[in-house]
């Protein structure tokens, strides 16, 4: 089957494809054959209409055409092989030359990886922050834990410092209430602060079945950063006792017997999120001092289709939520201030994320970079730990939805971001070299036996452990282009994300 490739631009190319007739017969045949099984015509048999009098019925074009539209993907898919493109997209066909009996002809115009070279990995060199595992915090971990088992009883007093209020609030303005400037039944420890200022003073003293009215500034809806008058009413004081840190404790808690072993085991869990956040930063830098070194034209095509994608997704997430850009963009830290700022950032990051996939996937292929099936496996475990889910739920998924190409090749890529950051030169702001390659996604050592009965990395975290569900959380995988990734106003799930090919 001849072909031929012409480079319409450094990203987009063009595939000139002849299908000789001999090739195209057993697409014919079949053509026929169904045709022949549907209708019915007088003198023949269902199924046994002859090809001639399908020709004469219904026109030969129209089986021809049928036939061609078999026979375009595997001679596509064949010229791609032959020519050894890598397409980026879906081509856009068009037949050219039809000559039956002897061949057909047709055009494929589609993206195409860009032709660029690779830089020395080895040459670049990034700095990182230090792994501060310290004692404050395991206590921050034990504190969140005595939060959760803490003790509420109802008290028929006025509300003092520590107590837990619920709490009626409503918002309003020359008399009027503002549009969704109103809450019920919020709880609020007297004292934490974080929600309006003046809270704690009108609340101080306060028995339930009480109110008191405040002037403040609102911090969230359509009105903030605006003041308001604030009416707020007590239906609720509690007085709350958290458990005491011992050896009791331990063991309703944890798989342990005494509070020493639960705080080994903590630090142990501290100390690995620490080294998994420094491993995930010095993937991101490394990511991008690549992208600084590597430079090749993006397919525009490519880009704008993702874009649009993207800003779909962000306004229906959008929708979803009950928000306007604007109201997102007032109630968050995004560094942008206007929509116009906002998207153009999108856009920004999406680029950043196709150009960084590009140079992984040439990398994955270039050193033949495979997956194999434990490496899927682990892949389900840590995503049913984020999504808290199960690895059957996820096997699931990916089955019926077809992600298994996008999943393996998401492996693949972090497998070929793993292999520069190992080549690359990356200290921390102490001058202590950072050793990536000994460090494992979820922070445990590479070498068990250099952290003593460090868990397996295949295997999730005990459940009966204290901070399995933060741990599970916080183990999450570096995506390989997670520090270029078009992050809109929520994260989606992975499966969904837009620059995901």
């Amino acid at each position: 089957m001849p072909s031929t490739v012409e480079q319409l631009s450094p990203s987009r190319a063009k595939l000139t494809i002849e299908v000789p007739f001999s090739e195209l017969q057993p697409h014919l045949k079949k053509a026929y054959a169904e045709i022949a099984a549907q209708v019915n015509i007088p003198g023949f048999r269902r199924g046994k209409v002859p090809a001639a009098i399908i020709d004469q019925r219904f026109g030969r074009g129209a089986v021809l055409q049928e036939a061609i539209n078999a026979a375009l993907p595997s001679a596509y898919e064949q010229a791609v092989r032959e020519t050894e493109i890598v397409p980026l997209g879906q081509p856009d066909i068009d037949v050219t030359k039809l000559e039956d009996g002897d061949l057909v002809e047709f055009t494929a115009e589609v993206d195409v990886r860009p032709d660029f070279e690779l830089p020395d990995f080895s040459a670049v060199s990034v700095t990182v922050d230090p792994v501060e595992a310290t004692d404050a915090g395991v206590d921050e971990r034990l504190e969140v834990m005595r939060q959760r088992f803490a003790t509420r009883v109802d008290e028929d007093r006025p509300a003092a410092e520590g107590d837990v209020v619920t709490l009626d609030i409503t918002a309003s303005r020359d008399g009027e209430q503002l549009a969704d400037a109103e809450a019920s039944g919020v709880t609020y420890t007297i004292g934490s602060g974080g929600m309006l200022d003046g809270l704690d003073e009108a609340v101080t003293g306060k028995s339930a079945g009480e109110s008191a009215d405040f002037t403040s500034t609102l911090v969230g809806g359509p009105e903030a950063g605006s003041e308001a008058d604030i009416h707020v009413e007590v239906t609720k004081v509690q007085s709350e006792t958290l458990p005491e840190v011992d050896d009791e404790f331990a063991q309703m808690i944890s798989e342990f017997d005494t509070v020493d072993e639960m705080r080994e085991d903590l630090a142990t869990r501290v100390a690995q999120m620490a080294r998994a956040e420094q491993v995930n930063q010095a993937r991101d830098k490394v990511l991008e001092a690549v992208l600084e070194q590597v430079d090749f034209e993006l397919p525009e095509k490519l880009v704008e289709t993702e874009i649009e994608g993207r800003t779909q997704q962000i306004n229906e997430q959008l929708g979803q939520a009950g928000y306007t850009l604007e109201r997102y963009l007032a109630e968050t830290d995004e560094e942008a201030d206007t929509p116009e700022e906002f998207w153009a950032e999108i856009a920004k990051r999406t680029r950043e994320a196709l150009k960084a996939q590009i140079i992984l996937d040439k990398l994955a292929d270039e050193q033949e970079i495979g997956v194999d099936q434990q490496e899927l496996t682990e892949m389900l475990f840590r995503r049913a730990a984020q999504n808290g889910s199960t690895p059957e739920a996820e096997a699931q998924h990916m089955m019926e939805h077809n992600h298994a190409p996008e999943w393996m090749q998401e492996i693949r890529r972090n497998k070929a971001l793993q292999t520069i950051a190992t080549a690359a030169t990356i200290t921390d702001t102490d001058g202590e070299t950072v050793d990536v390659s000994g460090v494992n996604a979820d922070g445990t050592l590479a070498d068990p036996e250099a952290e003593g009965d460090e868990e397996s990395p295949e295997s999730p975290s005990s459940p009966s452990s204290p901070e399995s569900a933060e741990s599970a959380d916080s183990a999450e995988e570096p995506e390989a282009s997670k520090e270029a990734e078009a992050d809109g106003p929520e994260a989606s799930e992975s499966d969904d994300e837009a620059t995901k090919k």
